[in-house]
C-alpha cells in the first residue's frame, strides 16, 4: 500500500467520526497551547534579564578593580604594587580572547554656567572603549582622534545633578528653570580643583581655582528613559585627561592619584579601573576567572546573566512540566480514540488482513491517524498560544512594574518553540497510537471476520 493511499485511508476514517475527532484534538490543543505558553514564560523571563544587563553594559566587558583601591595597605616596600597601572594595562591585553584594554580615570570637577553651577563625575576611557559603550548621540558625536584638545560628550542626566547658585535650586525641584541650561552649545567652566574650590568659599586666604573651557562635541539621546551606567557622567579621551591634568596641577597631588609618605605624587598615573573587553560571551567567565587569579577584582554583567539563567532553567522547567501534563492527559484521549477506532473496524481490520494487506501497513494506517490528530491539535496550538502570549504582553507592558519588577516581554515565542510544539504534539500523538495499533496488526483474520 501506498504511502499516499495509507493518508488518504487515514485522514477519511478520522473525518467519519468528526465529533469525536474533534473532541481529541481539543485535548491536543490545550496540551500543546499550554507547554508552549509556559516554556515562553521561561524564555521571556530570560530574554528580558538580558536586554536589562545589556542596558547596564557590554555583555563582553569585564569590569577590573585592584582591591582596596588607592586606600588599600600593603606590607611590601612598594604600596602600589596592587594599583592597576599601564604595566597591568599591557599584561591584560595578553591574555587569550581579549579583544582591547581600557584603563579608566574618573574624576570629579565643578562645572558652571551663569547662574547654574553643578558637581560633574569625569570619565576618561580609550576612544575605542567610548565607541563600544553604545551611547547614542543625540547631538554632536563622541570625542575622537580629530581632537586637539581635551572634550566632553554628556549623558543625558548630567542636568540632575545642576542648581542654581544664588538659591540652590536643583535640577529636580523644578526643571522648568533650567530651560536655557546649554551643555553642547554653550560654554561650560570646569573647575577641577574641587578642594581649592570649596576651600575659597568659607577661607578667604585661599585663592580661587583657575576654570577652564572644556568643549562639548555631544550629548546622548534624552528618549531613553531607562537607567544606562552613562547617564550621569561627562566622557572623554583618557590621554586628553590626563595632559589636562597635568597641566592645571603640574607638580602637584591629582586628586585620586596615590601620593607618597611625603605627600609627593608619583610619576605613573593609576587608574581607578580597567575596562576588559571579550571577543564574545562564551570566554568572558574563562578570562575572569584568569583575571581574578592574578589578584584583581573583576565583574561582568555576564556572571549575574549566568546565574539568573540557570535560575530560569528550573523555572522554565517547572513550567514545561505543568504544561506537559496537558498534553499527557490528550495522549490518552488520543489512545482512547484509537482503541474505539479498532473496537469499531474490528471487521474492516479482517478483511484487509484476508485480502493480503501488509501488516505493518495496517499498524501504520492507525498510527498515522494519531499523527493526524497530533499534527492538527499542533498546528491550532501554537496559534492559541501566539494569543495568548500577545495578551500576556499587553498585561505587561500596562503595568507600571514590568514583569517581575522587569520591562520587557512577559512571553516570548522564537521560531524554533513553535516547530518543536509542533513537532511534540506529533510524537505524542503516534506514542499514544502506537499500542492500539500493534492490537490491530496482532487481530486474527478470521475472528476479526466473525465479529459483529
Amino acid at each position: 500500500m501506498r504511502f499516499m493511499d495509507m493518508l488518504r485511508m487515514s485522514a477519511g476514517n478520522l473525518w467519519k467520526r468528526k465529533i469525536r475527532t474533534i473532541l481529541t484534538i481539543l485535548g491536543v490543543v490545550i496540551g500543546t497551547a499550554s507547554i508552549v505558553v509556559m516554556i515562553s514564560i521561561g524564555l521571556g523571563l530570560d530574554k528580558a534579564t538580558m536586554e536589562q544587563m545589556e542596558s547596564y553594559g557590554s555583555m563582553t566587558a569585564i569590569d577590573v578593580y585592584s582591591y582596596g583601591g588607592y586606600y588599600s595597605s600593603s606590607s611590601s616596600s612598594d604600596p602600589t604594587e596592587n594599583y592597576l597601572s599601564d604595566t597591568i594595562v599591557e599584561q591584560f591585553e595578553g591574555i587569550d580572547h581579549v579583544t582591547y584594554v581600557s584603563p579608566v580615570l574618573e574624576i570629579s570637577a565643578i562645572a558652571q554656567q551663569g547662574k547654574y553651577r553643578g558637581w560633574l563625575s569625569i570619565q576618561g576611557m580609550t576612544l575605542e572603549a567610548l565607541e563600544a559603550q553604545g551611547m547614542e548621540p543625540e547631538q554632536g558625536r563622541l570625542p575622537s582622534a580629530d581632537d586637539t584638545e581635551l572634550t566632553f560628550f554628556y549623558g543625558n542626566n548630567v542636568i540632575s545633578n545642576f542648581y542654581i547658585a544664588k538659591n540652590y535650586t536643583y535640577y529636580w525641584e523644578d526643571p522648568s528653570q533650567f530651560e536655557d541650561l546649554d551643555f553642547v552649545n554653550g560654554n561650560l567652566f570646569i573647575t577641577f580643583d574641587t578642594d581649592a574650590f570649596y576651600s575659597s568659599q568659607w577661607d578667604s586666604s585661599v585663592a580661587k581655582p583657575k576654570k577652564y573651557i572644556v568643549p562639548a562635541v555631544g550629548m546622548e539621546r534624552a528618549e531613553s528613559e531607562e537607567y544606562q551606567r552613562w547617564n550621569y557622567a561627562a566622557f572623554c579621551d583618557i590621554e586628553q585627561l590626563i595632559t589636562k591634568l597635568k597641566q592645571v596641577f603640574k607638580n602637584k597631588a591629582i586628586p585620586g592619584q596615590p601620593t607618597t609618605r611625603a605627600g609627593k605624587p608619583y610619576k605613573e598615573f593609576y587608574y581607578n579601573h580597567v575596562v576588559v573587553n571579550v571577543d564574545s560571551t562564551e570566554h568572558v567567565t574563562e578570562v575572569q576567572e584568569q583575571i581574578q587569579n592574578l589578584g584583581y577584582q573583576a565583574n561582568s554583567n555576564m556572571e549575574w546573566v549566568e546565574y539568573a539563567q540557570k535560575q530560569y532553567e528550573m523555572v522554565q522547567a517547572v513550567l514545561g512540566g505543568i504544561g506537559a501534563v496537558s498534553l499527557f492527559v490528550a495522549a490518552i484521549g488520543i489512545a482512547n480514540t484509537m482503541m474505539m477506532s479498532i473496537y469499531e473496524r474490528t471487521k474492516e481490520i479482517g478483511v484487509m488482513k484476508v485480502l493480503g494487506c501488509n501488516m505493518h501497513n495496517i499498524q501504520g494506517m492507525f498510527l498515522l491517524e494519531a499523527a493526524f490528530i497530533g499534527f492538527i491539535g499542533g498546528i491550532f496550538g501554537v496559534g492559541i498560544s501566539y494569543g495568548a502570549s500577545a495578551v500576556l504582553n499587553r498585561l505587561a507592558m500596562n503595568s507600571e512594574s514590568g514583569f517581575l519588577g522587569m520591562q520587557g516581554e512577559m512571553s516570548y515565542i522564537p521560531p524554533w518553540l513553535l516547530l518543536l510544539g509542533i513537532g511534540f504534539a506529533v510524537v505524542v500523538g503516534t506514542i499514544a497510537g502506537f499500542f492500539p495499533s500493534l492490537r490491530a496488526m496482532r487481530l486474527s483474520p478470521l475472528a476479526a471476520i466473525r465479529n459483529e
